[in-house]
């Protein structure tokens, strides 16, 4: 008898995911994909709650070939999708998480893109359910990106299709030592070694469930998790790009996904003891990666707390984020004739506090929204005028020199 490779092994890591677990297992068994080229692997980490048993049951009146797992609980999300992947036949695999669902033609059409463009990672459209995922690479279809001229640096989940040959070929797995922003970890090292990455923007292929209960892996752990998280993320993408525009574009994401919120409103809320912790474990992540062209790339609110994070100045944070719980707008100052606009911020030109006014000069892509604004700094307008005198030199014979 000959056994035909499947086109795509699902992954399920579940743990106590009973009820969701039902409607999950029925998006998979509701696939227009050919039953036959779904392969399913479940892993049941240790629940307590018959999810291992409903898993079993499934597995008997499926229409796919499906494995089930049962294992004692490994505390996260990352050894049960090791375990997954390390059993996965498929040409491709995807991870499901065992409390969110599939769109009905999901698989079909991320397969069918990966395989029509020869691309090794598809984001296919996530919609929320009680949960806000994020939207910004939704805005059309594109067969073939990478993460620096695209969103996607901002949904590194690992609810991605990949193909296994890639993951295979440079042993990617799981950080286990990680409790949360694992899956970060995994899908931008698969965006850098990538041969190309499709998203499929006009068909909801995930439904991102929000559980009832609050359970979900992403809310749980204290804050200095999200530390580790930020520092394996960007230790990362230090060692796969060398410094320049490259890695500052990638390196905006950890700080502004990962570590900002820690320096958000919860911090007005913490202890003395824990903020002085916070600006501790930020040092050495703002010493090391924190540069002026990262700082351009954020907008000004988000770059001005971020300086006094690596300036380590709790006490003007505050400030600052007692001005947003107020939900104070600050002064938009235009000047070099509306060329350069400034946002007063707290201690914009304040020269006890000593916050530099490049700070709090918006970039054109934040500034258009201001009225009076003129795209084109100071540096802009004399190259014109420059080129402008040349031309005119040009066409009455004589030269322009620099």
């Amino acid at each position: 008898m000959t056994v035909t490779q499947p086109d795509v092994s699902v992954i399920i890591g579940a743990y106590e995911a009973m009820p969701y677990l039902v409607e999950c297992l029925a998006s998979v068994e509701a696939q227009t994909m050919d039953a036959t080229r779904i392969e399913v692997i479940a892993v049941d980490d240790g629940s307590t709650d018959g999810t291992g048993e409903y898993l079993e049951e499934f597995a008997a009146r499926a229409p796919m070939q499906v494995t089930v797992i049962r294992q004692e609980n490994s505390g996260g999300p990352s050894g049960p999708r090791n375990v997954g992947l390390g059993k996965a036949t498929g040409r491709y695999v995807f991870f499901l998480d065992a409390d969110d669902r599939l769109g009905a033609e999901a698989l079909e059409r991320m397969v069918a893109m990966a395989d029509r463009n020869g691309t090794d990672v598809v984001l296919g459209r996530v919609e929320g359910i009680n949960r806000n995922p994020p939207k910004s690479m939704w805005g059309r279809t594109l067969d073939r990106t990478d993460v620096w001229s695209s969103n996607i640096k901002f949904t590194l989940s690992a609810q991605k299709l990949f193909r296994r040959a890639l993951l295979d070929r440079h042993g990617m797995r799981f950080d286990e030592s990680l409790w949360t922003g694992e899956d970060a970890l995994f899908t931008m090292e698969a965006y850098l070694r990538a041969d190309g990455v499709s998203v499929l923007a006009d068909y909801t292929c995930y439904y991102l469930v929000g559980r009832e209960d609050g359970k979900h892996v992403t809310k749980s752990g204290g804050y200095a998790l999200r530390f580790d998280s930020a520092r394996a993320l960007m230790d990362l993408i230090a060692r796969m790009c060398p410094p320049g525009p490259k890695r500052d574009v990638l390196m905006v994401r950890p700080f502004t996904v990962t570590l900002l919120p820690q320096f958000g409103p919860k911090f007005l809320k913490d202890s003395k003891e824990v903020r002085r912790h916070k600006f501790e474990l930020a040092a050495p992540l703002m010493a090391a990666y924190w540069n002026e062209d990262v700082a351009r790339r954020v907008k000004v609110e988000q770059r001005l707390r971020l300086h006094l994070v690596a300036r380590q100045q709790p006490e003007l944070l505050l400030e600052v984020l007692k001005f947003a719980k107020a939900k104070k707008q600050p002064t938009a100052l235009l000047e070099k004739k509306g060329r350069r606009l400034y946002l007063a911020y707290p201690y914009f030109r304040d020269a006890k506090a000593g916050v530099p006014d490049s700070v709090y000069l918006a970039e054109p892509r934040e500034a258009r929204a201001f009225p009076g604004y003129r795209e084109g700094g100071i540096d802009t307008f004399m190259r014109r005028a420059l080129g402008k005198a040349r031309r005119l030199l040009r066409s009455t014979g004589r030269t322009a020199t620099a």
